[in-house]
């Protein structure tokens, strides 16, 4: 086995360990069905939205009781995309998140509570440039269930509102009537799909 897939190996076996010792199940995010996307004010009358291109997901999860599960989300900073060449370039920059020093947004829960119904919270790190702070993800669990192929789903949706300044994000400009060229608060929405991994294979969507 060559070193490309060595590593992908190994880091799916610690998973499937770490669920065995849980006492869950790992599911892995369906690229084709899922998406983490933001929208930030611009000019102070219109929204930009965006989304970020490469991500992974690991969720560990407990059908018996879902409070014991585990979320950790790790997004390619770089990736990001607002469908503007120049603008994309200018949000990797060190003015916004840095990601020749920084290239990697993460998220690892410590607390899930149950708010009822499919309605839970996350509670854990958030790390953008660097700062780690703690958020509440609140998010909707639907499933698992089976599919027609015979495999084990899952759907997340969540999000959350963050003032990008606390993670060192503060470039901005005043324009001359007072208001914000871009900003401040930033609205992040997740929306993934995930199947029941059980060995090496990346997760494929279907359909």
């Amino acid at each position: 086995m060559n070193l490309n897939r060595l590593v992908p190996f190994l880091a799916t076996g610690l998973l499937l360990a770490a669920a065995a010792a849980q006492g869950g199940e790992i599911y892995g995010v369906d690229p084709y069905h899922s998406e983490i996307g933001f929208r930030v004010r611009h000019f102070g009358v219109s929204n930009v939205r965006g989304n970020f291109k490469k991500y992974t997901v690991d969720l560990i999860i407990d059908e018996d009781d879902p409070t014991q599960s585990t979320v950790e989300l790790s997004i390619d900073a770089g990736s990001i995309f607002t469908d503007h060449e120049q603008r994309d370039n200018h949000l990797r920059s060190a003015d916004f998140l840095d990601v020749e020093n920084h290239p990697e947004i993460l998220f690892k829960s410590r607390k899930i509570e149950h708010l009822g119904g499919e309605e839970y919270v996350a509670e854990g790190g958030l790390t953008i440039r660097g700062v780690t702070l703690e958020i509440e993800l609140p998010l909707i669990l639907a499933g698992p269930l089976v599919d027609p192929l015979k495999m084990k789903r899952l759907g997340v949706e969540g999000g959350l509102t963050i003032d990008r300044r606390d993670y060192g994000v503060s470039w901005n400009r005043v324009m001359d009537h007072g208001g914000l060229f871009v900003g401040n608060e930033v609205e992040i929405s997740i929306s993934i799909e995930a199947a029941r991994r059980t060995d090496e294979d990346p997760v494929t969507g279907q359909d």
